[in-house]
């Protein structure tokens, strides 16, 4: 465990973000954001480590299984609290295997189709979806996501069908809807605002309790008749358990002023995100109460993974 002499004096070497995401996607940009400016807060060689797979599940082992003496951190999302609801076999506890350093930002998920769909509002799309005898194709960044969850959720509220097409990440999932290889995904705005911009792909709806400032043009659920339809992922930073709360609060304290910096704030707006900067308790509280409300939806949805 770390001592208050050691908090004094960290870091003293390199310190690993590990990404449970392939590169590219939000987590991951917002990673190397932090590490970019952790490295010069700290003098300190700061390095993003992707561990991708089996629906976020080998990074938070990885970590889950670290020593807590900061140089083992992890970036993730929402979707670390709907693992435990998920999975029946692992080998990790979500909330007592981990620490909450700090949250960063929150991120609403958009849902937006294939250029190849014949639809370009949330009406036209429904009633192409539900003539659809095989059901759609909707993408996620992995099985358990929150991304996939909100689609599970959304197929029961409309009574459309689909199929969860899951991908190690967020990026590679675009570029196949890009491509057309997916009729549609819920996807963080961040990740698809430029290939909405350009044309790529097409936005339908944003579970957002309002419209955002960087792309006002995109209506939410609410104004289109699904009243509470809402869907965020947020991105916070963890270690393992037991770590000393002296070097907990340190770390804690760095990242929030890096997230403070107008330059990196900025940053995460630009992303569609709302920036939050959360310390420990206040984190650790939205954890457990995020961990309660993804247990009762996947409840609802019947959503399984073994």
């Amino acid at each position: 465990m770390a001592n208050t002499t050691s908090a004094q004096n960290f870091p003293d070497k390199t310190v690993k973000i590990i990404v449970p995401y392939a590169p590219g996607g939000a987590t991951d940009i917002i990673a190397r954001i932090l590490s970019d400016e952790l490295y010069r807060s700290w003098n300190t060689p700061v390095i993003v480590e992707n561990r991708a797979g089996a629906g976020t599940t080998v990074g938070a082992e990885f970590v889950a299984k670290s020593p807590p003496n900061g140089y083992t951190l992890y970036e993730t999302t929402a979707t670390h609290t709907v693992t435990s609801s998920l999975y029946s076999n692992l080998s990790f506890d979500p909330v007592k295997d981990f620490t909450p350093i700090t949250l960063t930002s929150t991120i609403p998920l958009v849902l937006v189709v294939a250029n190849k769909v014949p639809a370009n509002d949330l009406p036209s799309f429904l009633n192409w979806a539900k003539a659809l005898p095989q059901g759609l194709s909707i993408g996620s960044p992995g099985t358990g996501s929150v991304q996939h969850l909100t689609s599970e959720l959304f197929k029961q509220k409309t009574g459309i069908k689909g199929t969860n097409v899951p991908y190690r990440g967020g990026a590679p999932m675009v570029t196949d809807l890009v491509g057309n290889q997916l009729d549609a995904a819920f996807v963080t705005l961040s990740e698809v605002a430029p290939y909405i911009s350009s044309g790529k792909v097409k936005a339908i709806a944003l579970a957002h309790h309002q419209r955002m400032k960087s792309m006002p043009e995109i209506p939410t659920f609410d104004e289109l008749g699904m009243k509470d339809f809402l869907a965020a992922t947020w991105f916070g930073t963890f270690a393992p358990a037991n770590m000393d709360p002296t070097l907990r609060d340190k770390i804690a304290a760095d990242i929030q002023s890096v997230v403070a910096l107008p330059g990196v704030t900025r940053k995460l707006e630009e992303m569609g995100g709302e920036v939050n900067n959360l310390g420990p308790i206040a984190f650790k509280a939205l954890v457990e109460a995020e961990q309660k409300r993804w247990a009762e939806a996947v409840a609802l949805s019947g959503a399984k993974i073994d």
